[in-house]
């Protein structure tokens, strides 16, 4: 990656676009310091940290701006929940599947125009949230509303935090289209790294306290070796993690002989590339973020874990480390992995196309019994990789719970993150050096 990187820097575009991407994130990274007014960020921040749950989650995705109370506080993940509503009624509404499938580019232009609308929706409706969480959290010892009304405080906040979201949203199409890398993906990464250093310190302290026999009651304290096999555990999963994000099946293609005047074509053979993760790291972040609408529906009531009655055992019962959450992240990484292959390759259409060019799988006649192959094939690898992306995101949660770190239990789904999103970006990079037949990187 690092002679990547090199390389590319060599290149006066690539240059152009690596330092457009590292000043769009220095200005996210600049937004994520700026406080909302009327809100005490020191205090909230505090609060927020004991609370624990499904808010370390969100304040690990959002990077340190959500427990800061930040301009950003909000980041991707109103536009994330509106990508996913609309991808899902583009499957289930006639008039949207015809406009992503057949209306080209103005098509696209159409359904990205109304994917921003629903973010912005969205982030009104998180900030609404946010702002209830705030105000009912410690009765109302978080706000400072020096003396002015409270409908024109809550005015304010509201539109901070929806202002905030769709600069990040301008900022990540900005990012695709003049830097390098999906836009999003990389503000999403940014955001997880800020949050590293104190990750590592809360992993560190809570091993520690396990060794020396400190922690409550129920929670297993671990032997020295223990400690050692959760470090190599979580060197496997980075090395697992790469494997798994470069790994592919490949399907032989054969192209028959033609003739075309005095020229013979085809005859060669190929290989269809299969990726085992195709859906990259999408399942992963579109799973996360409908397993935490139980805790955001709290929010707009004020509940937390904490909460008495009945809000707080509902919020206990989908709490990140709860058994309910588990089964319920589980199922949706691996509903969203046969979701994502299913919208990006189609069996149908590849095998068409093969027998358009001359082209068959040996074994299997062109036509129906090529796309049956294709699409068994398919299903075996979505099932592999989304029982290794569930896996990777779940086996964090249950070591977490072991050792008492609910820090722990976010580490897969960061990890899987920022690795595939680092590789994603190298991909990039490449593909654009190798457009450009540059010498030095084909060496």
């Amino acid at each position: 990656m690092i002679e990547t990187i090199r390389n590319a820097w060599k290149i006066p575009e690539l240059r152009k676009k690596i330092l457009f991407t590292i000043f769009a994130l220095l200005i996210f990274r600049l937004g994520s310091v700026v406080p909302v007014p009327f809100i005490n960020s020191d205090l909230l921040g505090s609060t927020l940290n004991s609370m624990g749950g499904i808010f370390s989650l969100l304040g690990t995705m959002n990077g340190t701006a959500f427990s800061m109370a930040a301009v950003f506080a909000l980041g991707v993940q109103p536009y994330i929940n509106s990508s996913i509503i609309i991808q899902l009624l583009t499957v289930a509404i006639p008039a949207l599947e015809r406009l992503q499938r057949d209306g080209g580019e103005e098509g696209r232009k159409k359904i990205a125009a109304i994917t921003r609308y629903v973010t912005v929706a969205i982030a009104i409706l998180q900030g609404l949230g946010y702002y209830t969480l705030v105000a009912s959290t410690s009765n109302g010892a978080l706000l400072d509303t020096a003396g002015l009304p409270g409908w024109w405080v809550a005015v304010v906040i509201i539109l901070c935090f929806t202002a905030g979201s769709a600069f990040v949203m301008w900022l990540g199409e900005q990012i695709t289209e003049f830097g390098i890398g999906n836009g999003i993906s990389i503000i999403l990464f940014a955001g997880i790294l800020s949050r590293v250093p104190g990750m590592v310190e809360a992993i560190y302290t809570g091993i520690r306290n396990n060794l020396n026999g400190v922690t409550g009651d129920g929670v297993f304290n671990l032997p020295w070796w223990g400690a050692i096999l959760i470090v190599i555990g979580m060197l496997a999963i980075v090395v697992l993690i790469v494997f798994i994000q470069n790994s592919e099946r490949r399907i032989p293609v054969q192209y028959a002989k033609r003739v075309v005047g005095r020229k013979m074509y085809g005859g060669q053979s190929s290989h269809i590339p299969l990726k085992v993760n195709m859906s990259g790291v999408m399942p992963i972040i579109f799973a996360q973020a409908i397993a935490s609408l139980p805790a955001t529906v709290g929010m707009f009531f004020g509940k937390s874990v904490e909460s008495e009655g009945g809000w707080g055992v509902f919020l206990r019962v989908f709490n990140t480390t709860s058994i309910v959450y588990i089964i319920v992240y589980f199922l949706l990484i691996v509903g969203f992995s046969y979701f994502y292959s299913t919208m990006q390759f189609n069996p149908v259409e590849v095998a068409n196309n093969l027998k358009k060019n001359g082209g068959f799988i040996p074994g299997f006649r062109p036509g129906k019994p090529t796309a049956d192959f294709i699409h068994k094939v398919l299903g075996k690898i979505t099932m592999f990789g989304a029982l290794y992306l569930a896996v990777i995101a779940i086996a964090p949660i249950v070591t977490g719970a072991i050792i008492g770190v609910s820090s722990l239990a976010i580490g897969g789904t960061s990890v899987i993150i920022v690795v595939g999103v680092a590789l994603e970006t190298t991909k990039a990079m490449e593909a654009q050096m190798m457009m450009r037949h540059y010498k030095g990187f084909l060496e």
